[in-house]
């Protein structure tokens, strides 16, 4: 009767591979600021988590606040080297300031996958074999959140809270931007130079005293001098809070966090909605593909899920409405992600002009995936510093 229970067994496994157990898979996880910031790294986090909940035989092991001011004198090398020594298998490097960190571990460690969001050292030809990336097109969330905020606004005066200046950061205010003109001028009817879109950066992607300006007085200034809305780019909320304040002082004062579907709970009629990244899915995809053996080397810019831009098992990007947006507002901005996912609306499409009145597009011209992802300046009818310098 045992011979024959074993025998049954294994034949049970060879007809149900799916019961075999799977290759245990450790993902290493690099976060820029804290796990639980209800911001970008959050966000990473819970993608990782998700990966652990859905992979048989995923762990996760993560440090976060890797940035010079919380953890001076810290090298993404140093800290690759402990999550190898724990077990990792994929590490994934969260942020675009951990970009020759990364390169450099890929390459001491060449038996590990290494991923970093945000990167572009495929691209380039920089990278190592075992180093990819990965990122999603927030460009469209951006869209959403000026279609959003300009529809909202009572001045026509919006704000952009930056964070450092970089190729990213600048592709990012000018996707906000072109959303908020599109709909001040193809829904409202109202004239393009009477659009004010001002933008400040802070230095880093959240704050840090004594070496970034102040996103809290940042955002003060910006609704004190007439804007209505502020839209967030840097990965924590002090653009909401701030804005709730001044909402509960009896001001007009609304505000679009960043980065974290969940960022608007609480935040009531102040917050006019999220963009926000999903990384359980992309997080998944290439965990699995490192456990079966299959992962390659790529340059992934991920559009979103544009069947369901909020499906959590789908897309990479999304915006989740919050309270401050009008019943009305919502349905027209649901037409509008409709159109961009049918390729109906393209706002990176001439004529354009950068900041300096050079040509970026040409009349009727669209650009090139390359031309968005390396934006050199920010667009006329910004106003704001486009380089540090």
């Amino acid at each position: 009767m045992k011979r024959l229970l074993v025998s049954l067994g294994l034949s049970a496994l060879l007809l149900c591979p799916s019961m075999v157990m799977a290759k245990d898979l450790t993902i290493g996880l690099i976060l820029v600021g804290p796990y639980n910031d209800k911001g970008y790294s959050q966000a990473q986090y819970e993608g990782g988590k998700y990966v652990e909940e859905k992979l048989p035989g995923a762990k996760l092991i993560y440090l976060d606040k890797v940035n010079p001011a919380d953890r001076p004198g810290l090298t993404i090398p140093q800290v690759v080297d402990d999550l190898v020594e724990k077990g990792a298998d994929l590490i994934i490097a969260g942020s675009d300031d951990m970009k020759d960190g990364i390169r450099e571990a890929a390459s001491l460690h060449p038996d590990k996958t290494f991923i970093h969001i945000s990167g572009d050292d495929v691209l380039t030809g920089k990278a190592p074999a075992n180093l990819g990336n990965l990122f999603g097109r927030m460009e469209y969330g951006k869209m959403m959140a000026g279609f959003a905020a300009a529809l909202t606004s009572k001045t026509g005066k919006i704000a952009y809270l930056g964070p450092l200046i970089n190729e990213e950061t600048r592709r990012l205010a000018a996707s906000a931007f072109l959303g908020a003109r599109y709909a001040w001028t193809e829904v409202l009817g109202h004239k393009a130079e009477d659009l004010q879109f001002k933008v400040s950066w802070i230095g880093f992607w959240f704050n840090i005293p004594g070496v970034t300006t102040d996103p809290t007085q940042v955002a003060t200034s910006f609704f004190d001098g007439g804007y209505d809305v502020v839209i967030s780019g840097i990965d924590t909320p002090e653009a909401v809070t701030v804005a709730r304040q001044k909402r509960d002082q009896g001001r007009d004062a609304w505000a679009i966090p960043y980065d974290y579907a969940k960022a608007c709970e609480g935040q009531g009629p102040t917050c006019i909605g999220v963009p926000y990244f999903n990384w359980g899915p992309d997080f998944l995809r290439q965990a699995k593909a490192v456990q079966g053996g299959t992962w390659k080397q790529d340059f992934e810019w991920v559009a979103p899920h544009w069947a369901d831009i909020n499906d959590h098992d789908a897309s990479i990007v999304g915006f989740m409405a919050g309270e401050g947006l009008s019943a009305e507002n919502k349905a027209r901005l649901d037409a509008f992600v409709a159109d961009l996912g049918a390729k109906k609306v393209n706002l990176f499409k001439g004529p354009l002009n950068f900041q300096d009145g050079s040509v970026f597009l040409k009349e009727g011209q669209e650009a090139a995936d390359e031309q968005v992802w390396s934006l050199p300046q920010l667009l006329q009818g910004m106003e704001g510093q486009s380089s540090a310098k």
